[in-house]
């Protein structure tokens, strides 16, 4: 089955059972359980399921995973597809969300956010909805719990909150999704089994109408995440689990990179069917030989060496809309890369100005070119001060892309290319504050431990300085003398050769200290300007005379005001590479 290539769907081995991965996001207690639950026992009581092996298994809720199966919608008979099976995949909370979501968000197919009716929208539902953002393209509302609204006044209230929902929804992706309500449990978790769910079978029908045959990608490493591992007498070790990326076949060699251990595929199941190959997206149990299976309740398996534990990482970055105040460089995250979060500061830059409106590759990054240091991640949606936002964005537009560079506290073990996102998680979860704050792709992982000598040199980023002094007075035709421009224990040696220009407009060059308060002599190669001359001897002159002493009139004072507020100014401008171990300082 190694043949197969491009973006084809594995059907079972009987080629007629398709799987269809939906994620179920929601607020803690918005009766997610209990939906998957009724949705399970719907199914399985209805007409097509009579397959006795699924009945005794018991609905593997447990898991973060359970799957019904329904006979294949009209849209998908056409190709080939007999039998749909639904794979709802749990995600709860943030952590373990964004977690069952890594691996790229290819494997979720469409998101089902649900939602409490007497509650509406809370933080972690609008966290689920960027994290769906991010994850998924399709998504569908379910409006839980209306056996709690007041019978006279039910339809009502449904209705209001799917208009809320609706306008929710109007400034994502998803505007226009369906909005359904049903009653999952009535009466709550307490209340006797008798009570009939309600809505379940239409949600069923839409859920079926929502499918589709996806996209899936057999090539690249094999990565699968594994949330059931449990020992068969006379088998082996089984791992059940849903295939992120890549593809996997009998006696391939994978490794449980957390263990550090590599064993052999002896056996696998799909739909309780033997196969010799699975590919992404698939819902797959897989047998190996010698492994405890205590030891990997959940986790990663993949091939071998395919994943790199990193100390650092570059990413292509974009800001959260929803996320409340600025992104600044030096700021500490919480950053989810993989199946693991930690700390981390980030360090924003983007292209060079003279490239910012081309788009580079997606998926590499290229250390040719030059880049940008920014003191924030720059966004049109930005607050910040007026004049900050001057100094920053001067005149810059706002580029096409923008990256950050990502420094871990502690090292992390993850995939690339793979979805990396920061947020803020020591915010209040009460507040109702959206606290993930940027998602990006990892370009370019930095295994070394010392990254700062080996690696980040490599990385032309670099930041313009621009200093300003004054012209304290004329030396010759050639050259007069500078101040304000160095602090007094500034080894000005450094800065010989640079090029500056005076505000009267000669280019000058910086030729070495002057006395020891940290001025120092410009030489201007091509002469000073015969009126620059007259205002720097006019204004020393001034300065001499009113240093004297004199008694002078007060319309000359006014006037020497006038000649003085102008002193000529030199500016200096240079770029330096923030990597660059010498700290040199660079003009074009």
């Amino acid at each position: 089955g190694g043949a197969r290539r491009g973006s084809s769907v594995t059907m079972a081995a009987d080629g007629k059972t398709l799987n269809f991965n939906v994620g179920v996001l929601g607020h803690i207690d918005s009766g997610k359980t209990s939906l998957a639950r009724a949705l399970s026992t719907t199914a399985s009581t209805a007409a097509f399921d009579k397959n006795p092996q699924s009945r005794e298994r018991g609905i593997t809720l447990d898991l973060g995973f359970s799957s019904f199966s329904v006979a294949a919608p009209e849209h998908l008979r056409a190709s080939g597809c007999h039998t749909l099976q639904f794979t709802l995949v749990d995600c709860p909370g943030h952590a373990s969300l964004i977690r069952t979501i890594i691996g790229g968000a290819q494997i979720i197919d469409l998101m089902m956010l649900v939602i409490d009716v007497t509650k509406g929208l809370q933080t972690q539902s609008a966290e689920c909805l960027v994290i769906g953002e991010i994850a998924c393209q399709k998504m569908l509302v379910v409006l839980n719990k209306i056996d709690l609204l007041v019978e006279g006044k039910r339809q009502a209230a449904i209705e209001k909150m799917t208009k809320k929902m609706q306008k929710t929804l109007e400034n994502t992706k998803f505007c226009g999704s369906p909005i359904i309500s049903v009653a999952a449990k009535p009466g709550g978790p307490d209340a006797p089994e008798t009570r009939a769910a309600q809505g379940i079978s239409e949600l069923i029908e839409l859920l079926k109408s929502q499918s589709y045959l996806p996209t899936r990608d057999p090539s690249g490493p094999f990565l699968m995440a594994v949330d059931h591992c449990f020992s068969i007498k006379g088998q082996g070790t089984v791992m059940t689990g849903t295939i992120l990326s890549g593809s996997v076949s009998l006696n391939d060699s994978v490794e449980i990179p957390a263990l550090k251990v590599t064993r052999k595929v002896k056996t696998m199941q799909m739909f309780h069917k033997p196969v010799s190959s699975a590919m992404q997206g698939d819902r797959l149990g897989l047998c190996v030989t010698q492994f405890d299976p205590k030891l990997l309740e959940r986790g990663l398996v993949c091939t071998p060496e395919s994943l790199n534990t990193i100390h650092a990482a570059v990413i292509l970055v974009k800001k959260i809309p929803y996320f409340r105040g600025s992104l600044h460089t030096k700021a500490k995250f919480h950053i989810t890369v993989g199946h693991e979060t930690v700390m981390g500061r980030v360090m924003f830059f983007g292209p060079s100005p003279d490239n910012s409106d081309k788009e580079t590759q997606e998926n590499c990054f290229d250390f040719g070119k030059e880049y940008l240091y920014q003191e924030e991640y720059l966004s049109s949606d930005a607050k910040s001060s007026e004049d900050k936002e001057n100094s920053q964005v001067r005149g810059r537009q706002i580029p096409k892309q923008q990256w950050a560079l990502l420094e871990f506290e502690k090292p992390v073990t993850c995939p690339k290319p793979c979805l990396v996102i920061g947020s803020k998680l020591d915010t209040d979860i009460h507040a109702n504050t959206c606290r993930l704050a940027f998602h990006g792709l990892l370009m370019e992982g930095m295994e070394d431990k010392n990254y700062t000598e080996t690696f980040l040199p490599k990385l032309k980023m670099y930041k313009l300085k621009h200093k300003e002094g004054q012209v304290e007075r004329i030396n010759d035709d050639y050259s007069v003398i500078g101040r304000s421009l160095f602090k007094k224990e500034t080894n000005i040696q450094i800065f010989v050769g640079l090029k500056v220009k005076l505000s009267t407009g000669e280019d000058g060059v910086i030729e070495g200290s002057f006395g020891q308060s940290g001025k120092f002599k410009i030489r201007i190669p091509n002469g000073l300007h015969p009126s620059t001359k007259q205002r720097l001897t006019l204004s020393s002159k001034k300065k001499s005379k009113t240093g004297k002493g004199d008694s002078t009139t007060s319309a000359a004072r006014e006037d020497d005001g006038k000649v003085d507020s102008e002193p000529v100014l030199i500016s200096l401008c240079f770029k330096r590479y923030m990597f660059d171990p010498q700290k040199k300082m660079i003009q074009s």
